[in-house]
């Protein structure tokens, strides 16, 4: 082992095995030559993982970690990058679902609380109907 090369750190280790799996289809792009089982054998070890890919290509230790850690960065910044492109949305969907929980409420508690037998009924009878269809589906 090449000791003037620098070692990821332990944090780093942790984070690059729980993020593996997510990993895994864009290692595999990156050297196409490995299977899928044998990138999975690795566990995500990192230091097995760069051993695979440094025996499978020629790299070097220091040049397949550089590799790693550049795959494991970008995207890490690509899942950042769409998370803050779903804040607006996810604030829109609130707004909306705020405005439907303030006018769709109102207008349905009203008739239940006016008739609530009516309301039970309705609601039993479309129990009733459902059931019938999801027993008759599983029949066929």
């Amino acid at each position: 082992m090449d000791l003037t090369s620098p070692q990821p750190n332990g944090n780093f280790e942790h984070q690059f095995r729980n993020r593996f799996d997510s990993l895994l289809p864009t290692i595999q792009k990156r050297w196409p030559d490995l299977t899928h089982h044998t990138l999975e054998a690795t566990r995500g070890s990192f230091d097995e993982l760069v051993g695979l890919i440094e025996r499978n290509t020629g790299l070097t230790p220091q040049g397949v970690r550089e590799q790693l850690e550049e795959l494991m960065h970008s995207t890490g910044d690509r899942g950042k990058n769409l998370a803050d492109a779903l804040d607006p949305i996810e604030e829109q969907l609130e707004q909306l679902l705020d405005e439907l929980n303030n006018t769709l409420r109102p207008r349905i508690e009203q008739p239940v609380r006016q008739r609530p037998l009516l309301a039970v009924g309705v609601a039993l009878g479309v129990g009733v109907l459902l059931g019938a269809m999801l027993r008759g589906g599983r029949r066929s």
